[in-house]
């Protein structure tokens, strides 16, 4: 699965359509990028701008963004009723998917550091990212005295920057940048009183009705009001931290006190957009709430959106309000190609795709197999006994089709990136130390992409043995096909772990590394065989249904 950060920097321009309209085209235009948002508001004189990338290419966009800004906006001039402090007044990282908060903290590092350097100003760091102490986590404190009481601030030395002189640069100010978790802004309609809302929303806030009645919900804030155009309450909340309180958690939770006031809900709404994780957990949730089996993804997007009637106030869209469909190229460019032109990417004369993108195919096509033949066993009336099996079976052996294929281009990522980490510059020490730091990171990459293709492709083997037991036995040769790519796949993972290796200078991440695929390579024969043996000890049925 691809990472994907999500960057909101705040500039202090938001009149000059020109300005504003500049820093978008230097966004937009950075590779990589999807800009899904510019909000402009006149009085604050500030423009919003979000859009999602890999850490990398968000870095760019940001740093591009500010560039022209430093061209383009004069904080001398610029008057507005948000609180300010810089013409790129704060620029914060976000994860969005299969990315960390560590991952993002280097980043908004990465970031801070380029700016500082690139544009001689200060910078400081916030949140998650903050080093320097309590007193200058949040951007309120860093924040105090604005733009104009900036010049005083960064003469003491409790206020020297993270990144960048201490001197004051009037045309741009200060600027901050940081981490926070994922923001969802989520609405649930109440057919009641704005007070019968506001009193669910007290319930479920984490923040209560104050100090001596906190609310149930962590990382929840939120109130009641009223709709004119709507003729009905709401419920609104702001989710800061959705690994904290799932969205679905909170509907369900609302929904079980409005019982009780005997009001109803008329479902719900998502205020902007929602990270596809937020909305495979609810399908999750619900899932094994109702016992359902459900597989492609398309479909418990459809099971969400009705569960939690997100189409109630307007249209719910997925490919315009999830995130991971807004940007540009979901699918890897390899995984997107033709078998054909795969074949010959692999032939041609070029070291990537290579082995590790094969073993992830092969694995990818090894899983794929006994989910077909899953899927040809269960729902069929003369089998109805093996239901309950199916059911636990083949989800598993799904989920894990689905991590491999990201896989395929995984593997030339990483390759790619150590190619590009070995090009950077060693002139000076500084520039030295900096090429062996990425080098072996990049390395790092390169061993683990296909460690994690074995890891992957052995957890497979479970849910293999059990199918072998009552799988429509006319399909036997597609389990055993299935079981030769699995074997492979992991006998490619471990040769590609071993060759890049060579290259890793940590030697305890190497002994580690080393160890759990050959542990992994070790147990194949034996896991393969017991899938082969259970099917021959059933050669008996073979014609049968």
């Amino acid at each position: 699965m691809e990472q994907v950060v999500e960057c909101v920097p705040n500039f202090s321009e938001g009149r000059n359509k020109e300005v504003i309209s500049a820093i978008s085209k230097s966004i937009r235009e950075t590779p990589g990028i999807s800009l899904l948002d510019v909000d402009p508001g006149e009085s604050t004189n500030r423009t919003v701008y979000t859009f999602v990338g890999s850490p990398s290419a968000v870095v760019e966009a940001a740093l591009n963004g500010a560039k022209t800004a430093w061209d383009l906006i004069d904080m001398t001039k610029h008057k507005g009723e948000h609180p300010r402090m810089g013409a790129l007044d704060v620029c914060p990282f976000i994860p969005v998917s299969n990315v960390s908060v560590e991952e993002c903290i280097k980043c908004s590092k990465i970031f801070g550091e380029r700016l500082a350097k690139e544009l001689n100003v200060p910078v400081f760091l916030y949140s998650m990212a903050a080093e320097k102490g309590d007193y200058r986590t949040t951007l309120p404190q860093i924040r105090a005295g604005e733009y104009e009481g900036m010049a005083e601030k960064l003469k003491k030395d409790e206020w020297k920057p993270d990144f960048g002189p201490s001197e004051f640069v009037s045309r741009w100010g200060v600027t901050a940048t940081g981490v926070r978790k994922f923001l969802i802004a989520y609405n649930i309609n109440i057919l009641g009183t704005k007070e019968q809302a506001h009193r669910l929303a007290l319930n479920v806030r984490e923040q209560g009705r104050g100090p001596n009645e906190k609310g149930r919900l962590k990382a929840v804030q939120g109130i009641g009001w009223w709709l004119n155009e709507a003729n009905m309450a709401q419920v609104s909340l702001n989710l800061t931290d959705m690994d904290v309180t799932p969205f679905h958690i909170a509907y369900e939770e609302v929904c079980k006190d409005a019982k009780e006031l005997q009001v109803g809900v008329a479902g719900s709404e998502v205020v902007g957009l929602i990270p596809l994780k937020a909305i495979l957990d609810a399908a999750d949730f619900y899932i094994k709430q109702d016992g359902l089996m459900i597989l492609e993804e398309d479909q418990k997007v459809r099971l969400v959106i009705q569960k939690l009637g997100l189409s109630s106030m307007s249209f719910f869209d997925p490919n315009e309000r999830i995130i991971e469909y807004r940007l540009q190229g979901r699918i890897g460019p390899l995984i997107s190609l033709t078998v054909k032109t795969f074949v010959e990417s692999v032939a041609a004369r070029s070291p990537a795709p290579g082995g590790g993108s094969v073993a992830a195919l092969l694995g990818a096509l090894g899983a794929a197999l006994p989910v077909m033949v899953g899927q040809l066993t269960y729902g069929k009336k003369s089998v109805d006994k093996y239901d309950k099996q199916a059911r636990a079976v083949i989800p598993p052996m799904y989920k894990l089709m689905q991590e491999l294929m990201p896989m395929i281009d995984g593997d030339t990522i990483a390759f790619e990136s150590y190619m590009s980490a070995t090009r950077l510059p060693r002139g000076t020490d500084e520039e030295k130390r900096k090429y062996d730091e990425e080098v072996e990171n990049a390395v790092l990459k390169t061993v683990n992409s296909p460690l994690n293709i074995g890891r992957t492709a052995n957890r497979m083997w479970p849910h293999l043995q059990e199918l072998a037991k009552f799988g429509n036995f006319n399909c036997i040769s597609d389990i055993q096909v299935g079981v030769r790519c699995l074997e492979a796949a992991i006998w490619g993972a471990y040769y590609n772990v071993l060759t890049n290796l060579g290259s890793l200078k940590d030697e305890e991440k190497r002994k580690a590394a080393e160890k759990e695929i050959q542990g992994i390579v070790d147990a194949v024969t034996e896991e393969r065989q017991k899938v082969l043996d259970i099917l021959e000890s059933r050669r008996p049925e073979l014609g049968s249904p």
